[in-house]
């Protein structure tokens, strides 16, 4: 059995199925990503998408029955996963954790799924919700230039099959780094965007993109993108903090001088100023993707507002080599917050890491190379 699937999901889809509706991306120009280069976007056939919705279905009945057949009664628990990938392979084990986390959420992949005519998207999300009755939630990725050309009454009629949340790749607010970054968006296009996606009913989680302005932008990119989250109020903003990839323009840009990245408290320092920017909004704040530094920076605002500030001035408050030790530990995968430096056996042993190194200059090196692996 065999359904198509993109290369890639947010990290808060996790757990969701994955659905693929159109392939690739249909810009492909932005200078910091390299997922989709050299490879042509195209939509996929109704009939393509709903015969993998199809397949699933069939996939699952077969991991309920080796359920029965082990004595858990239909129940898809650890075991059962296992034994589903190990005996027909990856779609299967991927279709069993699915099952093991409930059946209730599904992603539509790719890059801009929005970009399908409104009553095709809709067909597709009431047959997913149709032959799995068990599905919360159906999300999915769009441009915010193309959501903006949606008309209020489209996205209505995708709220209302059952379209529950939109994530978008908002990068920045600041029409300066969007072009230097060729995002093929405007700030304008983004406001458009979110107004229309809130005021369906639709929830928006926009992504951002810490010292994507480098230093040439940093401040113009903290507060012009602080500014339209507090026009817009979206239910979600996630940090996803600028890798610099070989083999991209932006890396071309920075091998030329054109763009100047930021070190690791610039950018903690950008993300303060970004949050401390914030007014009058009800926003979540997640910081759930690996190469952000301070993973722990999570909460709504206003409320939380003061716990998010503390935990960035704790972070920069530390001695340098504290700094040191708490980013290779956290790069490394060793720390995933501030309170695990307290634990002496790992603070040691990055210590060790640290003097094998032999430098400062040594160590950034290090950590860009760790960072380059997670996108």
């Amino acid at each position: 059995m065999y359904i198509e699937q993109g290369p890639i999901r947010p990290p808060s889809e996790a757990s969701s199925l994955l659905i693929r509706v159109t392939r690739n991306c249909p810009w492909n120009k932005c200078a910091f990503c390299a997922t989709y280069k050299g490879k042509k976007f195209s939509r996929r056939a109704l009939e393509e998408v709903m015969r993998d919705v199809d397949t699933v279905h069939d996939i699952a009945r077969q991991i309920k029955l080796l359920s029965f057949q082990r004595g858990y009664g239909g129940r898809v628990n650890d075991s059962v996963v296992r034994e589903a990938g190990a005996r027909y392979g990856h779609l299967h084990y991927h279709v069993a954790a699915w099952l093991y986390f409930g059946g209730k959420t599904v992603f539509l992949q790719d890059a801009n799924s929005l970009i399908l005519k409104a009553a095709d998207l809709a067909q597709i999300i009431k047959y997913i919700r149709k032959v799995f009755p068990s599905v919360e939630r159906v999300t999915t990725y769009a441009r915010a230039n193309t959501a903006a050309r949606k008309t209020e009454e489209e996205l209505q009629e995708l709220r209302e099959a059952g379209l529950s949340r939109i994530h978008m790749g908002m990068e920045s607010g600041c029409d300066a780094v969007l072009q230097v970054v060729q995002k093929g968006i405007t700030a304008a296009d983004l406001l458009e965007a979110g107004r229309k996606i809130r005021k369906a009913g639709i929830s928006l989680c926009w992504y951002i993109m810490p010292g994507l302005g480098g230093r040439e932008y940093s401040r113009e990119h903290a507060l012009d993108t602080a500014a339209l989250i507090n026009q817009v109020n979206p239910d979600y903003i996630r940090f996803r903090t600028l890798s610099v990839l070989e083999n991209t323009p932006l890396y071309e840009m920075m091998r030329s001088g054109r763009f100047t990245p930021l070190d690791e408290d610039e950018i903690v320092r950008e993300q303060r100023l970004l949050l401390e920017s914030l007014q009058g909004v009800t926003t979540t704040v997640v910081s759930d993707h690996i190469l952000n530094l301070l993973q722990e920076l999570e909460g709504t605002l206003p409320g939380d507002r003061d716990k998010l500030l503390g935990i960035i001035d704790r972070y920069l408050a530390l001695p340098p080599g504290e700094k040191a030790n708490y980013q290779l530990g956290r790069r490394a995968g060793i720390y995933s917050s501030l309170d695990d430096m307290r634990d002496p056996g790992r603070y040691s042993y990055v210590q060790r890491l640290l003097s094998s190194m032999g430098g400062p200059e040594n160590l950034q090196r290090e950590l860009a190379r760790i960072r380059r692996q997670f996108v």
